[in-house]
């Protein structure tokens, strides 16, 4: 067995595809995630925000389980305890559909839609009410107020903390690996027990994750800059 460094053998063939559809699965389960936690996100603030006394206490419950449970219990959780539940048809059929898949998105959505919903409860608490009152009394709506005065104010306010939490949620597709699903740090595990190269593998898969999580952080920077130059104007 060489022990000299090359990328070539893992970067390229078989071995190379294999991290490729790694990547894809990630970059995929990523986007899908944060697309229903963020929906989910604004369904739970929205309620917190409401006037009901049991809703608010039942988002406040939400909130404080998935903040608290590490994120790998949940996908174990969702993996092993909750299929058990299900009739055995619909375990058939997710069985053939791709189950890792569907219930690693499950339990990343639903841990981190408790981080942005409390990220944009936070910024729209920061804005003051006389926005909404001013925009009111214009004779202004109140899903156009919301939308054009509140809502750009509140992601402004809250979008630092938007964005760590979604580079947080691009890394944490990688405990994913735990279920089974073929992701990037699965399919570099795999490809490391075929070659033997530890450290070429492992770097690639390393830089892969520091690479798209700056550039996440990178296109953070550059929205909170557009939001610093509307804002000015």
């Amino acid at each position: 067995m060489s022990t000299h460094f090359d990328l070539r053998p893992i970067l390229s063939g078989e071995y190379g595809e294999h991290i490729l559809e790694g990547l894809k699965v990630t970059l995929q389960m990523a986007v899908i995630t944060w697309v229903l936690a963020m929906l989910l996100a604004l369904i739970l603030v929205s309620i917190r925000l409401s006037g009901n006394v049991y809703g608010r206490r039942f988002v406040a419950v939400y909130v404080a389980y998935h903040r608290n449970v590490p994120t790998l219990v949940q996908f174990l959780l969702w993996y092993f305890a909750i299929p058990s539940l299900l009739p055995d048809s619909m375990q058939a059929w997710l069985a053939d559909f791709g189950y890792e898949f569907v219930f690693a998105v499950i339990a990343l959505s639903l841990c981190e839609a408790a981080f942005f919903s409390e990220d944009l409860r936070s910024g729209l608490r920061a804005v003051p009410d006389g926005q909404m009152e001013a925009s009111r009394s214009l004779g202004m709506g109140y899903i156009r107020s919301v939308r054009y005065i509140v809502m750009p104010q509140a992601i402004r306010n809250c979008l630092p903390s938007l964005v760590n939490h979604s580079v947080t949620l691009f890394k944490n597709t990688s405990l994913a690996m735990a279920i089974g699903l073929s992701e990037l740090t699965y399919a570099t595990r795999e490809v490391e027990n075929y070659t033997y190269r530890t450290f070429e593998v492992y770097l690639v898969a390393t830089v892969t994750y520091l690479v798209i999580s700056l550039a996440l952080m990178g296109a953070g920077a550059l929205l909170a800059r557009r939001y610093r130059i509307e804002k000015a104007r």
